[in-house]
């Protein structure tokens, strides 16, 4: 397995708001899961006139304290990296509040679900539609603070990164987590897509990353480097897995994530599908139908 420099220790209170960088506070929701960690960290940046990103669950404990800590300053934008509800759930019903609007690159991604498709703890928010759409390169500005989105697909075909160029700070949202590797679920995720976002990512030059769960990252070069060799891992153990009769998606999970939470196992087996995929577009594994949870694969001739 490659090595990532995981960074779990984070001092926080829920609802409490914490200075993470100069000009940028955050407030983590009580929503601690398999998939959230210690909860959802709400982003806000500037003094005065503010951006929040991902305002987070549809949770009025949450919401009282963001208004609570935001309170005599006026929210300029909202801004959301993607469409988990875990993100954008409490969008609207904070907007109201604070009399902001919400950008953001879109509605959450159509998609049929499949009957053998697991249900996933945090799902996708099908309600959400952002007051402006915004895409790759958009700035946005108010209150002496400068922020750009950067498109950075994978995880979501939505997700979208902020830079804070002044700080060389990068809200990285799901795309990179300090905690844990981010999870790929087709077909609104893509792992081809995710791979070239890491490389988006390493030809940029931040000097922090700021996830929505978990710590900072502060060697953020090292850390993405390190995810990605481990996805290049993943494609070749899955297809040590198939060298060795191991031909459902099922069987590799059981042996590839043996010693990881049970509960994540759905989105493990996900996660694995979205290479299969991959490994299908490279040529390097075949199946007898179209990718999916039940299907056998075998080494492409």
């Amino acid at each position: 397995m490659a090595s990532i420099p995981f960074v779990k220790n984070i001092d926080f209170t829920p609802g409490r708001p914490d200075r993470v960088l100069d000009g940028v506070r955050r407030v983590i929701a009580n929503n601690p899961g398999p998939f959230t960690y210690t909860g959802t960290g709400t982003y806000m940046i500037g003094e005065g006139e503010v951006a929040v990103i991902d305002p987070g669950p549809d949770d009025p404990a949450h919401l009282d304290a963001l208004t609570a800590a935001l309170q005599g300053e006026r929210v300029a934008h909202i801004l959301i990296t993607h469409t988990h509800r875990d993100h954008c759930g409490g969008a609207r019903a904070f907007a109201e509040r604070v009399g902001a609007p919400i950008l953001g690159f879109g509605a959450h991604p159509a998609r049929k679900r499949k009957p053998e498709d697991p249900r996933l703890e945090e799902g996708g928010d099908r309600e959400f539609a952002p007051d402006e759409i915004i895409a790759d390169g958009a700035i946005i500005q108010a209150g002496g603070w400068r922020i750009e989105a950067v498109h950075t697909p994978g995880h979501l075909s939505n997700h979208l990164c902020f830079a804070l160029p002044a700080q060389k700070a990068l809200f990285t949202g799901d795309h990179i987590m300090g905690w844990s590797t981010t999870v790929v679920v087709p077909p609104e995720g893509d792992m081809d897509d995710y791979m070239a976002s890491l490389d988006l990512l390493l030809a940029r030059e931040d000097d922090i990353y700021l996830p929505t769960h978990g710590a900072p990252i502060k060697n953020p070069k090292r850390f993405t480097r390190a995810v990605r060799a481990h996805r290049m891992m993943r494609d070749a153990q899955i297809l040590e897995q198939i060298r060795h009769g191991r031909v459902r998606i099922k069987e590799m999970v059981a042996v590839m994530y043996a010693e990881v939470d049970p509960r994540v196992h759905g989105a493990a087996a996900m996660t694995v599908l979205a290479h299969l995929i991959r490994l299908a577009r490279l040529g390097r594994v075949a199946c007898d139908s179209e990718p999916g949870l039940k299907s056998e694969y075998r080494l492409a001739d």
